[in-house]
């Protein structure tokens, strides 16, 4: 019942500091949900690239191309007896091209300009799962590379390995972007709820005077940041769904890469907590530094 009536009070409190300052609490919530927006999408990023090598991952191939010259067929009845792979299927050149033509943008353009058949075939091979879950598809790659009749290699693994370090460059320069805009956030709303306290001064002066701890008088406070962060971070998501939806529809003109990406799927549960839970603790710290700034101001 206590606990009841204490929450009673506590949101009134803060309704009646929002009806107070509408303009501070709402500038307040914008500014954490930019902050949010921006590390949101560095979130998003790395875990849709994780979702996307997670299920990439037991598809990836090892491509063979054939040294000018070589012989393809020779080359495939060479590796037809390798223990260190599943299936070996040869693509021709024809299938190949149509292949890059569904996969790549103005790829038509591209090939007219080097040529009708310009890519050669190949052979893709699927490699042990064994040697997949241990890592060795870059050392198969490097084995294959130094046979005889081999032009090219072009192992998946490699190219998903680099996308992902590229994803984590991205997410690190946008969560400290998104850092750097929340330090600005924790001052925002330090700033509305020093401008709430000096509206109470009175009230909290008596609650002093009859007792109560710092503790009971900053709760509110604190509960009133971690609400503007809540808000900010509940912007934060519809801002990014907003985005992604349209993206994963098809309906932005975008390399079909990225739509293939976007279609993975929003945020996980994990990721919706880690930005809420970023915001609420950005929005309690700043409203702890509005209630130790107006202390001093005070004193």
């Amino acid at each position: 019942m206590f606990f009841l009536r204490l929450a009673g009070f506590v949101f009134k409190d803060t309704w009646r500091d929002f009806t107070r300052h509408k303009s501070l609490f709402l500038l307040a919530a914008l500014s954490l949900a930019t902050g949010l927006f921006v590390s949101g999408g560095g979130l998003l990023a790395i875990d849709t690239l994780d979702r996307w090598v997670a299920k990439m991952g037991s598809m990836a191939k090892i491509t063979v191309f054939a040294a000018e010259g070589a012989d393809i067929n020779a080359l495939q009845r060479q590796l037809t007896d390798d223990p260190r792979f599943t299936s070996i299927r040869q693509v021709s050149s024809q299938d190949a091209t149509k292949q890059f033509l569904e996969s790549a943008k103005d790829a038509g353009l591209m090939l007219e300009m080097i040529g009708g058949d310009a890519i050669p075939p190949s052979l893709e091979l699927t490699l042990r799962q064994d040697l997949l879950d241990r890592g060795r598809a870059m050392d198969a790659g490097e084995g294959l590379r130094k046979m005889k009749g081999v032009g090219d290699v072009v192992v998946d693994h490699e190219r998903m390995e680099s996308l992902l370090k590229g994803a984590r460059a991205i997410r690190g320069g946008l969560a400290g972007l998104g850092a750097l805009l929340l330090l600005v956030s924790a001052f925002s709303t330090a700033t509305v709820v020093r401008m709430g306290v000096i509206s109470r001064d009175e009230e909290i002066n008596i609650m002093r005077l009859v007792g109560a701890s710092e503790p009971f008088i900053m709760a509110p406070l604190l509960l009133e940041g971690m609400l503007l962060g809540f808000m900010g971070a509940f912007a934060a998501i519809g801002g990014l769904y907003a985005l992604w939806l349209p993206l994963s529809l098809g309906k932005i003109d975008v390399s079909p890469f990225l739509a293939e990406l976007a279609k993975m799927a929003f945020f996980s549960p994990k990721s919706y907590l880690m930005l809420t839970a970023t915001g609420m603790a950005t929005g309690a710290l700043g409203a702890l530094f509005g209630f130790q700034a107006s202390k001093k101001g005070g004193g």
